[in-house]
């Protein structure tokens, strides 16, 4: 028997061990299906029991969290427990701050579950609210609904004693969802964010600008909007070469959305990237502004999925303080470290034949037309570096070089992100063969029409970020990895969870946990139980 099977087996027999008020499951024994896996986990006799006089005792510095905790479980409940800044009592749950404790991390967290309280002590505020999530799930699935649970007065649930210890294996553990083909509603976008921090994922992409769409409100340039949100069909459904006939748009979120939705997203511990495609997919915004293209235009919303050739001019001064404007007030709106400026399929030819391109590159001494990329690049670096912000961009901004402080978001395979960590640079691994979550999770008639590619949720489960090859010196540069919930074929909402879950549940538990404790059959048996939770939540995730 070797090492990983002797952890998974121990781990295993953990868990059955827990005692029976912890939960009712599908299988045999009763397990507590915590998704993702908690490091580690030591479970003890008797239990705990959630009664009216339970009270979340908060010590300093834990109020928002421990408020948090009770908007949380007050609708499963039918009613709210009580915040109190008062030493705990029995029955209580208890959060404690306590920033010394090395072996948890910034992240991380412990859960203590005795006959007498529970207590989550954390370094920061992060790990108490993902203390607070693990406590949910010890909990009945019903939990997580938004309904009462139960009508009865004085209704009670009850949860096995257990220590554990957690903390994340990766900084970056995110998901992408694209607007820009498929617009999704602010209040939706909130939804998408609960659900994440449900899982303890922690950065959501959203892909804000594209050749279909331009969704974000710029005041400087409000033609953006005004011509970009909008296009005059999409392909239709099934058939992906002709029109619908029916207009689209316009869609885009406010200035104010944005503050609303960063500040939700802040609340649950979750970033927001913003991705303004810079020079390629850059259609929507020719639409508006043709004067920053190569050939002057005109142009219209493309109306079809693929890779459009018309894209910024970089060798036009205008283009590129058009671009620094457009990032100015991006910065403004997403206080978060990174600004994501794609970077990817970027058909050059334009560049060739356009006179000020060409002057550019012999200007500045480059090489060709990938250098010329690099060249704009490393002017929105250095741009965004004086607004204290971080340029990151799919793998395609290697081609030229990369600029100093940029990091890298692999998408094509590994190859990429491994050129890059081996470099110095971070990097975010997002390849198709695991984390494309757009692609199809199963084959069969009764499955939706797709992009294209399978990805079935073992294959996502099975993913490392870190390759093999990666020398151990280098392994920090690996910040984590994302799934894409790209939306040409996510129409609605309701598409997008199909998609994106039980395969973010999947992901999220390679970022958090160790690698060696990850088996996929054991994932299963606690996805039963989990999938439950799915359902309180009503998300309509792939049965």
């Amino acid at each position: 028997m070797n090492s990983r099977t002797t952890i998974h087996l121990t781990a295993l027999l953990l868990l059955l061990a827990l005692p029976g008020p912890l939960n009712a499951v599908d299988s045999p024994g009763t397990l507590p299906g915590l998704v993702p896996r908690p490091v580690h986990m030591q479970a003890a006799g008797g239990g705990w029991t959630l009664t009216r006089k339970t009270r979340i005792s908060a010590g300093d510095g834990t109020t928002i969290e421990a408020d948090q905790l009770a908007r949380d479980l007050s609708a499963p409940l039918g009613w709210r427990l009580p915040v109190v800044k008062a030493p705990p009592r029995k029955g209580d749950i208890a959060m404690v701050i306590s920033p010394t404790d090395p072996l948890i991390g910034a992240e991380g967290y412990r859960l203590s579950v005795t006959r007498d309280r529970v207590t989550i002590t954390a370094s920061t505020p992060a790990g108490l609210f993902y203390g607070g999530v693990t406590l949910r799930q010890l909990l009945p699935p019903e939990a997580f609904n938004n309904h009462p649970a139960t009508k009865r007065p004085g209704a009670f649930w009850n949860v096995g004693c257990v220590e554990i210890r957690d903390q994340p294996r990766f900084p970056w553990r995110g998901l992408l969802l694209d607007p820009a083909r498929h617009f999704l509603p602010p209040e939706y976008v909130k939804r998408f964010v609960d659900i994440m921090a449900d899982h303890k994922l922690n950065s959501l992409q959203l892909h804000l600008t594209d050749d279909q769409g331009w969704r974000l409100e710029i005041k400087k340039y409000p033609r953006l909007t005004q011509i970009g949100s909008r296009r005059a069909e999409s392909p239709k459904p099934g058939d992906r070469n002709q029109g619908d006939g029916k207009p689209y748009g316009p869609f885009f979120y406010t200035q104010q959305e944005i503050r609303d939705l960063v500040a939700h997203a802040r609340s649950k511990h979750v970033t927001l990237v913003p991705e303004i495609e810079i020079p390629g997919h850059f259609r929507a915004a020719l639409a508006a502004h043709p004067e920053y293209s190569c050939t002057g235009g005109p142009f219209e919303v493309r109306t079809r999925w693929g890779v459009e050739p018309d894209i910024l001019c970089p060798g036009n001064d205008a283009a590129v303080a058009f671009a620094k404007d457009v990032l100015a007030e991006v910065c403004e709106l997403f206080p978060g470290r990174f600004i994501h400026i794609g970077g990817d399929e970027a058909p050059r030819g334009r560049w060739k034949q356009c006179p000020k391109c060409q002057a550019r590159i012999k200007a500045e001494g480059l090489k060709n037309e990938a250098e010329l990329q690099t060249w704009l690049n490393h002017r929105l670096e250095e741009f965004l570096a004086s607004k204290g912000r971080r340029l990151i961009g799919w793998d395609e901004i290697l081609e030229g070089g990369l600029t100093p402080g940029a990091a890298v978001m692999s998408w094509r395979g590994t190859d990429g992100g491994l050129t890059a960590a081996k470099a110095g640079h971070d990097v975010v691994m997002s390849p198709t063969t695991h984390c494309y979550l757009d692609y199809a999770q199963a084959k069969g008639p009764g499955e939706p029409e797709a992009i294209g590619g399978f990805v079935p949720l073992e294959k996502v489960y099975s993913f490392d970020p870190i390759p093999s090859e990666l020398p151990p010196a280098s392994h920090p540069h690996i910040l984590g990895a994302q799934g894409n919930l790209w939306s040409e074929f996510l129409q609605t909402p309701q598409d997008v969870e199909y998609f994106a879950f039980p395969r973010a549940a999947a992901l999220a538990e390679v970022l958090w946990s160790p690698a060696t404790t990850n088996g996929f059959a054991d994932f299963q048996l606690r996805l039963r139980t989990h999938a439950r939770r799915l359902d309180q939540l009503g998300v309509n995730h792939r049965k």
